[in-house]
């Protein structure tokens, strides 16, 4: 096996074992202190739950990275493949941002920030990105476009990080939706920086993967009467979000920067497809119906899935199988259609699954619903 998979592989546990540690510790402290998610109309659960289990995330995934990236160098082996000077001033933004918004979701989740509060962070956050030199510059031919100027670029690159950040905050309303939509986006990318050689992406990925996943079980199938049940709350899902927004733009960047590599922008997208469309058809939606964009409803995917007459697991595999089902759609149809064309047919696709549940629903509470 090369040595590239045995430290990924190292960087996984060594992350999934400090995750399985700490979150029992938080549910304790979450316990003693009272510190719950409090049910209301617009929620699904019913009685109150931890909702502090993102404050292993950021943590364990810094010293995750920088044990790995120093035993690496200890034993003698390249680290990256891409001017360090690069991904040091990367790295310092991504470290600088993560801990303004891992921050901000704490005192969210303790006291509540309002939603300006909230973007306006993520606003600086992105902006941070675009200092660092990681800014959307080649959008492989959607709409006809290929380079973009950099007056454009800029502020794409930022509505792009709020946009992702936001969308996987926003749909964070079932019981192991975003953090299983999380793994499958980070196991997709890791696997694509493994390929391209650019390990130093691959680590954070993997290293963000692994705490994930031992809070995924705990979100699932913790036992809620016994206590064993908790929720990341907008500590974890603003700070997920914000690195799978890094890692999303760094692998669109990866095809026009490095010579020899594939441009994944197609496969980097329907990875993220479900949440971006979702919070987009939201939105959509709350305009037309003359309501605020920003304020939260139960209109999301989840939530019409479930009034159709889902069961809750049923509705996490359901929508996690949809995520997959998009990136293996894509995958294949890349070789033989540009961008455009692929958005496009996803996007039909995503209409016509709405029209289907729409049906179900209207048979379940026998009133008209609209997409």
């Amino acid at each position: 096996m090369p040595a590239a998979y045995k430290f990924m592989i190292a960087a996984f546990m060594m992350s999934f074992i400090m995750g399985w540690i700490i979150i029992p510790r938080i549910l304790v402290i979450s316990h003693k202190h009272q510190l719950y998610d409090i049910p209301d109309s617009r929620k699904i659960h019913d009685t109150p739950i931890p909702r502090l289990g993102g404050l292993s995330f950021f943590p364990v995934i810094v010293i995750t990275i920088a044990t790995i990236m120093a035993v690496r160098y200890l034993m003698g082996y390249d680290v990256i493949y891409v001017p360090e000077r690069t991904v040091l001033i990367e790295f310092l933004f991504l470290l600088a941002g993560t801990t303004i918004l891992y921050v901000v979701g704490v005192g969210d989740d303790m006291i509540g920030i309002t939603y300006r509060s909230k973007f306006l962070a993520q606003i600086i956050c992105g902006f941070l990105l675009v200092v660092s030199g990681l800014w959307l510059h080649d959008i492989d031919g959607f709409m006809g476009i290929y380079t973009l100027r950099m007056r454009y670029s800029y502020p794409l690159t930022i509505f792009i990080v709020v946009y992702i950040t936001n969308a996987f905050n926003l749909i964070d309303g079932v019981d192991g939706l975003a953090s299983g939509l999380v793994i499958v986006a980070l196991t997709a990318f890791g696997l694509i920086f493994i390929s391209e050689r650019q390990l130093i992406y691959a680590l954070v990925a993997f290293s963000t993967l692994g705490v994930v996943v031992p809070f995924w079980f705990y979100n699932v199938f913790g036992n809620q009467a016994r206590g064993h049940k908790l929720f990341m709350g907008d500590t974890g899902s603003l700070t997920l979000g914000f690195i799978i927004s890094f890692l999303a733009l760094r692998i669109c960047l990866t095809g026009a920067e490095v010579a020899g590599t594939t441009n994944h922008v197609i496969v980097c997208i329907s990875a993220l497809i479900v949440p971006l469309f979702d919070v987009l058809r939201v939105a959509i939606h709350r305009i037309r119906k003359g309501r605020n964009p920003f304020l939260p409803d139960r209109n999301h995917i989840h939530h019409k899935l479930l009034r159709a007459g889902m069961r809750k697991r049923t509705v996490l595999f359901s929508i996690i199988g949809l995520s997959v089902f998009y990136m293996i759609l894509n995958y294949y149809l890349n070789p033989y259609m540009n961008v455009t064309f692929i958005l496009m047919i996803d996007f039909a696709l995503w209409i016509g699954l709405h029209a289907i549940i729409n049906h179900y629903i209207r048979k379940v509470e026998g009133e008209p619903h609209s997409i």
